[in-house]
């Protein structure tokens, strides 16, 4: 029998800087040698799978990838049935770094590493595979392809180059051997390997097993199990993979309980989903999703460490767990997974491509998203209020960011309004149901519904019967600076400027009115000047004596709370007071002003009537001392 003729291949000076490259740049786990390990010897036994479509002797019962480990030794074993590799293939696919365009090669990985350059150079076995360096001093590769009686064996320390032999293998297949580092050997513990099994390659439609210890009672005579006895260890052969990636069915093929346990799976939530969503995508781009909306907003959806709960997979593969990429931060309450096969990769399964691809995906996710949300608006109302209620100030973030998907997002967006009771309304059903004579959509920033509905700005709304919307969520400002117009409507807040709701007749008494308390409304604008910016009347009011507005241009108070908060010095923004002119303590100040136009009562009424503006709206008196002694001294001239 002749003797074995080894064959060695030098590898050139770059390498050494590759492999440092893969095994401590590209990867930020170590515990992914094994995903990718796992993800080769699937794509092997795909291989065969399809070519024993045309080669029936090709076929076999049932594909497995094994992982055998000897503690001893050592030495982590994973194998597989798949297609194998020819002596040419070895050379191939695990000597890419050997070729003479190595210093190529490794300037494209420097620079995509740098740029994210569209490289797709994971889909070449050996830069995955060259990530079990991380763990092991030397790696053994026998392999056998189908349709030759030989093996062979590859082997390399990862320095220098590697070396290839004939080898015994009786079965078509791979076997990868680690040799493992000192320091890794609770890569050879069973439950370090489940763990990373369950988390990377739990999907993997292929069986993964391996020898797992079993300790049983023997049993007595009778055949009842001796519990006083020794337990015997033994070997039994255990799937660690459930293979139940249901995202791959069609929804008609999957339970309501299995879609259930699944959610609660890569959720960790107890209650039960809100809705599925589970669709293929089909065409120039392929992928499938499996997406849902919880039942409940989570406690930190607010805070920046909050987790997406997008998985993202490859052909069933684990890639990623948190993707923010799949989905917009506005929509980071929907959970659950996409998987593609087209999806091109980085040199590490870690690093994503910010290309045309990823963006496809993006976009389909999301319009499959918000389609969902509108059939649910649209077919189910008390559904999608119930929706609303938990995410729908999320979802309103969208509004101000998603250009592409602004007008969707403001048909989605649903708000409590004074005549809604509680209840919400979405735009398309406000301008549907708004009287004849009103112009404009009318909304009102504020703390909260029951707050905003005592507000005296919405008087004369209110007795016009004209609707307002109520807006109380701290991204509502971000929405009416996005949201200008809506139907035709011009959206206009009920607190700012100088709003037209008066008809002609009012509009003319106002002006009438405006002429004949020109010289008090005057002298009490003096008197507060340095506090508000003008005294005018109002067509706001009809019961109180008073109000305060915002100039038309002027940011809201919780834009002003948040760039003060961002260390942004503000400029001092002075409010309008508008005055009621049909109360009837106006007609008595301007007898009395007539009478005495330097009257401190005057000046006293004067600074009231703001204080109670500033009451009404939420703001600190200035001099509450001053404030308390005034009305005091009035209730005393009122009892004498």
């Amino acid at each position: 029998m002749s003797e074995k003729t080894t064959e060695k291949f030098e590898f050139k000076t770059e390498v050494k800087q590759l492999l440092d490259l893969v095994v401590h740049s590209l990867y930020s786990h170590k515990d992914i040698f094994l995903r990718e390990l796992i993800s080769n010897a699937s794509d092997a036994i795909d291989k065969r799978r399809f070519q024993s479509l045309t080669d029936t002797g090709l076929g076999l019962d049932s594909y497995k990838i094994k992982i055998d480990r000897n503690e001893t030794k050592m030495i982590l074993t994973i194998s597989d049935n798949g297609i194998g590799m020819s002596k040419e293939e070895l050379v191939d696919n695990l000597g890419t770094i050997a070729k003479s365009g190595t210093k190529n090669f490794l300037d494209k990985i420097k620079a995509e590493k740098d740029s994210n350059s569209n490289l797709d150079l994971i889909g070449q076995f050996g830069v995955g595979f060259y990530s079990a360096f991380m763990v092991a001093d030397k790696i053994e590769v026998v392999s056998r392809k189908a349709g030759e009686a030989i093996a062979h064996k590859w082997s390399s320390q990862g320095e220098g180059g590697f070396e290839l032999e004939e080898a015994q293998r009786s079965e078509i297949g791979t076997d990868v051997m680690l040799f493992l580092k000192k320091d890794e050997k609770s890569y050879l513990e069973e439950y370090e390997i489940k763990q990373i099994v369950k988390k990377y390659s739990d999907f993997v439609e292929h069986a993964i097993v391996m020898d797992t210890k079993s300790n049983e009672y023997p049993k007595k005579e009778n055949g009842d199990m001796d519990y006083d006895a020794t337990p015997i260890e033994s070997f039994i052969e255990e799937e660690l993979n459930s293979k139940k990636a249901i995202w791959v069915k069609s929804a008609s093929e999957v339970t309501k309980e299995e879609y259930s346990d699944f959610y609660k799976h890569i959720s960790h939530d107890y209650n039960e989903p809100f809705k599925v969503i589970h669709y293929k995508a089909e065409g120039t781009m392929e992928f499938k999703a499996l997406l849902y909306i919880p039942a409940k907003s989570p406690f930190n959806i607010y805070q920046p460490d909050n987790k997406k709960g997008i998985q993202l997979y490859v052909k069933r593969v684990f890639i990623m767990d948190d993707y923010a990429n799949i989905v917009p931060e506005y929509l980071r309450f929907i959970k659950g997974v996409v998987d593609s096969g087209d999806l091109p990769l980085n040199v590490s399964r870690e690093i994503l491509q910010q290309d045309k691809h990823l963006e496809k995906i993006k976009k389909g996710v999301v319009n499959k998203i918000l389609n969902s949300l509108k059939q649910m608006k649209e077919k189910e109302v008390d559904e999608y209020n119930k929706f609303y209620q938990e995410f729908g100030s999320v979802l309103k973030e969208g509004i101000h960011y998603d250009d592409e998907n602004k007008d969707n997002l403001i048909d989605l967006m649903m708000f409590k309004t004074t005549k809604s009771a509680g209840l919400y309304k979405s735009l398309g059903q406000y301008v549907a149901d708004m009287p004849a004579d009103q112009k404009d959509i009318y909304y009102l920033l504020a703390g909260s519904e029951e707050e905003a509905k005592k507000l005296p700005v919405l008087e004369a709304f209110n007795k016009k019967g004209f609707e307002v919307l109520v807006m109380t969520d701290s991204v509502d400002d971000w929405v009416v600076s996005s949201v200008v117009e809506y139907q035709g409507k011009k959206v206009s807040a009920v607190d700012k400027g100088d709003v037209d709701i008066a008809d002609e007749g009012e509009k003319k008494d106002l002006d009438a009115k405006k002429e004949e308390f020109k010289d008090l409304l005057g002298f009490m604008g003096k008197q507060l000047s340095e506090n508000v910016k003008e005294v005018r009347f109002s067509s706001r009011l009809t019961n109180s004596i008073s109000c305060l507005v915002n100039d038309q241009f002027a940011i809201t108070k919780n834009m002003e709370q948040m760039f003060k908060a961002m260390g942004q010095t503000m400029p001092t923004q002075k409010k309008i007071l508008e005055i009621n002119p049909e109360h009837k303590l106006i007609a008595l100040l301007k007898k009395e002003f007539e009478t005495n136009s330097s009257s401190e009562l005057i000046k006293d009424y004067t600074e009231l009537i703001y204080a109670q503006a500033l009451i009404a709206d939420g703001d600190k008196l200035h001099d509450p001392v001053s404030f308390t002694k005034k009305v005091t001294d009035l209730m005393l001239k009122a009892f004498n």
